[in-house]
């Protein structure tokens, strides 16, 4: 625009303008859509869809499932392995309970209540592990991550909790339906084959709803059904409307607090399996015995949670309110404290609840003096965290990576509020040094763990650069002193893989939200000299293609872009 301006008046005249609008279409052939050209190829290519061959429809299916099974094969063969030992299980213990004389009375009812009953206990001691967050992180940096998929720890935590309901609703419904009336309604004959687990007494009905297995087992059911409804995604993400006060049923909170009642149906599956039917022998009461170790982890992990987390107390350095109702929290870094980049770490403020711990990815680089956390505020929790940390209080403006720590400035931490971490906890992103090529796609606030990543190669780009130009002046002292020594760079040492490239997409909708890791880019841009990170912004809504805003801005985006091959935007 400046070329519009040679006078320096600082603006335009109309017919300036008209004359730039005129020349519209030449000025943005080179951001033209490639909608034109693929709906041109399509329209060449569709007449040609019916004279596809049947062999090639094999082929492309056989192609498919080959890339399918090579991007999922840790996936398919962890879940193989899981649904053959349920199915095993299952058929031992439905052929042990056949050769009773309790299968004379039930029949098929009670082989299959039990054959359920042993894939349920085996799925309740395998739902604690993919939640044992530290024993996770550590096996990521073991040789077991090669060949199991510990990043889909939660998928398959839930997939687990879907076999404990089918197991549950088979093993309930075939004693309720099933294997009780047979008892209630068996001749005397029948009966004598099990009375002595029942003292030589037939029972009611009510008699075994009110003993001990029955009161456990109806209890366990209730509490795990809305320990299960109100972790769906639809009760857990608050997309169900409830009017007040059910609405309290939704959203994190009710998720978090109804799945610790877990805990007691853990209580209450040992004393269930205590006082099993048709098992005299400690043996034979086979419940502990699954759940035993898998608890000891869990309950390991929980207290290690709550020493550490009160080992890790911070203070808090800065507060900023960025575009986009995005919180930039910048912490002291606690003592010992040690992480990777794309990893990620709990948060709990005290001020707003004392059991509530959010997860959010670290944004600062693990060489960085400080930590940094980027939140947008979507839900209840962190909408109070924004109001106790910014309501009162005069906030600036917070350029991430840019400025010197020092020039942040200091805050009153007394009149902060107390925050507590917990971790960190290992992510898919942490593992980039394996890597010589990388590519990080971010979507929104998504893009946080590759923000740390960014910083870290710009951190050791910087080492690199120092230790060389200490290497050379040492080789110039050296070489006077008729010696010579090999340095070797602090980046490399310790067999450290460093990535040769990278390449960050960062698609986002709004166009403040550039300013929350703007200061890191132009870092980037000013200290990348080898073109070592690309760097790549779409912007994917601004105004409609017909507005006369949306066509000013694609204008001025393709002339700077023509003149000086940057993105004004970014």
């Amino acid at each position: 625009m400046e070329e519009l301006d040679p006078e320096n008046l600082g603006y335009i005249e109309l017919w300036q303008l008209e004359t730039l609008l005129l020349q519209r279409d030449a000025y943005m052939n080179y951001s033209r859509p490639l909608s034109t050209t693929s709906v041109g190829m399509s329209g060449m290519s569709s007449p040609r869809r019916n004279l596809i061959r049947p062999r090639h429809v094999v082929r492309k299916c056989r192609q498919t499932l080959q890339c399918l099974v090579l991007d999922n094969w840790q996936r398919i063969w962890v879940l193989l392995l899981w649904v053959i030992v349920m199915a095993l299980l299952f058929v031992w213990k439905f052929f042990q309970y056949r050769d009773k004389a309790a299968f004379k009375v039930m029949g098929y009812c009670l082989t299959t209540a039990k054959g359920a009953a042993e894939t349920l206990k085996l799925n309740m001691a395998l739902v604690l592990l993919p939640v044992c967050r530290n024993t996770l992180t550590w096996l990521r940096s073991t040789r077991a991550r090669a060949f199991v998929p510990f990043d889909d720890n939660i998928n398959f935590h839930k997939i687990i909790a879907c076999a404990i309901v089918i197991a549950i609703l088979v093993h309930a419904g075939t004693h309720l339906a099933c294997d009780f009336p047979r008892i209630i309604n068996s001749s005397p004959a029948d009966f004598a084959l099990i009375a002595s687990y029942f003292h030589g007494v037939k029972p009611t009905f009510k008699d075994l709803m009110t003993g001990a297995e029955g009161i456990t087992g109806i209890s366990m059911v209730i509490l795990t059904t809305i320990a299960f409804t109100l972790a769906s995604t639809h009760f857990r993400r608050n997309r169900v409307r409830l009017p007040a006060p059910l609405d309290r049923l939704t959203g994190f909170n009710a998720f978090w607090y109804t799945h610790h009642l877990l805990v007691v149906v853990y209580i209450m599956l040992i004393v269930h399996g205590t006082f099993l039917f048709f098992a005299d022998k400690w043996y034979q009461k086979t419940t502990w015995m699954y759940i035993s170790l898998p608890l000891v982890v869990y309950v390991a992990e929980r207290s290690l949670r709550a020493c550490r987390s009160n080992h890790y107390s911070v203070k808090i350095l800065k507060v900023s309110m960025l575009p986009g109702e995005v919180l930039s929290l910048i912490m002291s870094k606690p003592p010992g404290f040690k992480y990777k980049s794309g990893q990620y770490i709990f948060l709990q403020c005290p001020t707003i609840s004392r059991f509530e711990w959010h997860p959010f990815s670290i944004t600062s680089a693990p060489g960085d003096d400080q930590l940094s956390v980027h939140i947008r505020t979507l839900g209840d929790w962190t909408e109070e965290l924004q109001r106790v940390l910014t309501v009162g209080k005069d906030l600036s403006t917070c350029v991430i990576g840019r400025s010197k720590f020092s020039a942040y400035g200091n805050t009153d931490s007394s009149q902060q509020p107390k925050l507590l971490v917990d971790g960190p906890y290992g992510a898919p992103a942490q593992d980039y040094r394996s890597y010589d090529v990388l590519l990080l796609i971010g979507l929104g606030i998504g893009a946080t763990p590759f923000i740390s990543i960014l910083k870290d190669l710009l951190n050791n780009s910087r080492e690199e650069q120092t230790d060389n130009e200490f290497s050379k002046s040492d080789f110039s002292w050296n070489s006077n002193t008729s010696s010579f020594t090999t340095i070797t760079p602090s980046s490399t040492q310790g067999g450290k893989k460093k990535a040769v490239k990278a390449h960050f997409y960062w698609v986002t909708r709004e166009p403040g939200s550039v300013e929350w890791f703007r200061g890191v880019m132009e870092e980037i841009s000013d200290m990348d000299c080898r073109e070592q990170i690309e760097l790549h912004n779409y912007l994917t809504s601004v105004y409609d293609e017909g507005d006369a805003r949306s066509t000013l801005i694609k204008m001025v985006q393709a002339l700077n872009h023509a003149k000086h091959g940057v993105d004004i935007l970014s």
